[in-house]
Order: C-alpha cells, then structure tokens, then sequence
C-alpha cells in the first residue's frame, strides 16, 4: 500500500512542477508521475543534506523540496532535447 501512495505522491508532485514549469511539456501521466518521484527523491536527499531529517518525513517543507526537485529535474530533461 505505501508503493501505491508513493506514486500518488509522486503524480501529485509531477502535476504541480507542471503547472509551476513555463511552456508546454510534452507528456503523459505516467512520465509526470515518475518525474514527480525522482523530484520527490531529489528534494528529500537535498533536503536531508541540509536538516539532517529522514527522507520519508512527510511535512511542508518535504512537498516543497519535493515540487524544487521535481521542477529541476524537468528543467534538466527539458534542455536535452
């Protein structure tokens, strides 16, 4: 059951870095669902460099570094094409 949520998560933070990313992203669900889980592991690992908290601590400051990676990571797959 927490695979299932960690994707939901993961979908969740995919669309907002969408809304939040200028200009059109050509993709689909399940790509924005797994940029949004790489983002949500780019965050929390950052996240956790600078606070020293465990990676899975759900709180605000975890879906905002959640939604900065994830908004990274589309800007760095965006320039390679």
């Amino acid at each position: 059951m927490s695979l299932l949520l960690f994707l939901v998560f993961g979908l969740v933070v995919g669309l907002i870095a969408r809304a939040i990313m200028p200009g059109t992203q050509k993709m689909g669900l399940v790509r924005t669902m797994l940029i949004g889980v790489a983002g949500s592991f780019i965050g929390g690992l950052l996240g956790n460099l600078i606070s020293g908290h465990s990676i899975f601590r759900l709180d605000s400051a975890g879906w905002i570094g959640s939604v900065l990676g994830a908004v990274i990571l589309m800007a760095i797959l965006g320039r390679r094409r």
